[in-house]
């Protein structure tokens, strides 16, 4: 199984993955730019290639994730940005030879209108994909339904996919946290969740799983993400290991966004899942 974890590029991308080696790990997860920021990095195309020779070296996969403010149903005053940042991180992960970006699926914005965030949406998705001739892809990430957060079913993540203008450009991230606090998956109906993604197609381009356990209930909506094996998690340890040992996840990138500060770092954590379930 492919485990790995997010890694800081502090020490640029380079180092990133060298950290990632470092921590055992066969993937990982990076922002290409500053996290809190939608500006346009210049980066170091030298340092993003020897990333990317480095990674095939070491059969390391890798993924980027946008900044925190990125969003698809931005306000207009920030649209333009956005599409720039979002080709920005794009050029960034596929310099890097990365699988793609991953975005967090658009949010509520208007109480009359349900349908208007999906528009918005899919003119975002449209207009960054036209422009874009790389071989990286953007992955839409589900949401675990706070502050009337949209994505949180498959059947939403589905669709935006086929009525994008560019659907060979759109793969998923799955992240189990958000799965578990919006309620699309409870622990116990793990069964249930693969057959509905298999039968609406989903798994056929799900890309990267976000590999968190959950500090609050299933169907909370509320998005803090707890250490695996640790006693602050509300998954339990086999309801995760049921999901993620299922033939739908096979060969896909499991990267973890867990705590490190809270008794177990990413280097121990790893060990610990390639130990129960690394074969």
């Amino acid at each position: 199984m492919i485990f790995g974890s997010h890694v800081s590029i502090r020490n640029g991308y380079l180092g990133a993955a060298k950290q990632a080696v470092a921590n055992n790990a066969s993937a990982f997860q990076y922002f290409p730019k500053n996290p809190r920021s939608l500006s346009i990095k210049d980066f170091n195309q030298e340092d993003a290639k020897s990333c990317r020779e480095f990674c095939l070296e070491h059969q390391l996969q890798s993924v980027a994730h946008t900044p925190y403010s990125t969003s698809l149903t931005p306000t207009e005053e920030k649209q333009e940005l956005t599409i720039a940042s979002l080709l920005n991180d794009l050029e960034i992960a596929n310099a890097c030879g990365s699988i793609g970006v991953v975005v967090h699926f658009g949010s509520q914005i208007s109480k009359t209108d349900p349908l208007a965030s999906y528009h918005l949406m899919l003119y975002m998705l449209n207009n960054v994909l036209s422009k874009w001739e790389g071989e990286c892809l953007l992955l839409l990430e589900n949401n675990a339904g706070t502050k009337g957060a949209l994505g949180t079913t498959f059947e939403e993540l589905v669709q935006i996919r086929n009525l994008c203008e560019y659907p060979e450009k759109i793969v998923f991230c799955q992240d189990t946290c958000h799965a578990f606090a919006s309620g699309l998956w409870n622990g116990e109906n793990t069964e249930e969740l693969i057959a509905k993604g298999e039968s609406l197609g989903y798994f056929n381009h799900l890309k990267v799983i976000h590999l968190n356990n959950s500090k609050y209930p299933t169907g909370s909506k509320k998005d803090r993400h707890a250490n695996i094996f640790q006693n602050k998690g509300l998954i339990e340890a086999k309801q995760l290991e049921r999901l993620v040992q299922s033939s739908v996840l096979k060969d896909i990138p499991l990267i973890l966004e867990t705590p490190d500060d809270e008794g177990i770092t990413h280097q121990e954590e790893i060990q610990m899942l390639m130990e129960k379930w690394g074969m």
